[in-house]
């Protein structure tokens, strides 16, 4: 149900199971993880995690395990760090992450949109964190990432009333970054300018946004680095 597939140094991670409004299976949480480490050992400059269904990015985490959890006393923990893997891989991907969201993103759908960088939302967009419906919670590392994107007061709307929002609502509270007409286009123009930039220079950027307080470091060797030289020169030769 994961389809990877890079173009230049651009990766697109898709969510495609049609037949469930690609709701991730425990099978699908560990495939999605492995594609995230595939990605994260490459040179790519980009990613944009989307879906390959039309009218859906994802239902969540899909029910009939959820169901088996009842039982599963000791399955619980597994779930959740089955679910933790690949969520948390999103986020510590060293390039940047851009959500390319079409359609529906539902329950564990929006703690994979938050742990990408920037978040497009297209017309047809709905987020909802519906825990409370089904009668449990939000693991806590995915809470605290909402609470920090749209702040304490509109976490708590969202996980209490369990109710969906749009594409403008999501835009106006943080929780999406860009607002389009249809989000796959606006990521793919978005990552295409990301690559043509330093990819270096764009990781650095990316862990200083991480961890502000360790980054002088990297800021004061970026200037003995090839990039700096050729983009220098570069730069000098085009306002000649």
């Amino acid at each position: 149900m994961i389809v990877t597939r890079r173009a230049g140094a651009i990766v697109t991670i898709a969510l495609d199971r049609p037949a469930a409004r690609n709701a991730l299976s425990t099978a699908g949480w560990n495939a999605l993880a492995g594609a995230v480490g595939a990605v994260a050992a490459s040179d790519a400059a980009a990613v944009i995690l989307g879906s390959a269904v039309p009218g859906i990015f994802s239902a969540g985490a899909d029910l009939a395990d959820l169901a088996i959890l009842g039982e599963d006393v000791p399955g619980r923990a597994a779930f959740r760090a089955r679910m933790a893997a690949a969520i948390e891989g999103i986020a510590a991907l060293p390039m940047p992450v851009i959500a390319a969201i079409d359609g529906g993103c539902y329950g564990a759908a929006v703690a994979l949109a938050l742990a990408c960088d920037i978040v497009v939302a297209g017309d047809r967009a709905v987020f909802a964190t519906t825990p409370a419906k089904l009668g449990i919670g939000y693991p806590g590392g995915d809470v605290a990432r909402l609470a920090d994107r749209v702040g304490r007061g509109q976490a708590a709307r969202m996980l209490f009333a369990a109710q969906p929002i749009d594409a403008d609502e999501a835009a106006r509270i943080g929780l999406a970054h860009l607002r389009a007409a249809e989000a796959v286009p606006t990521a793919e123009a978005l990552a295409a300018q990301v690559a043509a930039n330093a990819p270096g220079a764009v990781r650095l950027l990316k862990r200083t946004i991480a961890d502000p307080g360790n980054a002088d470091a990297g800021f004061d060797a970026a200037f003995g680095g090839t990039e700096f030289v050729e983009r220098l020169a570069v730069f000098r030769n085009r306002t000649r």
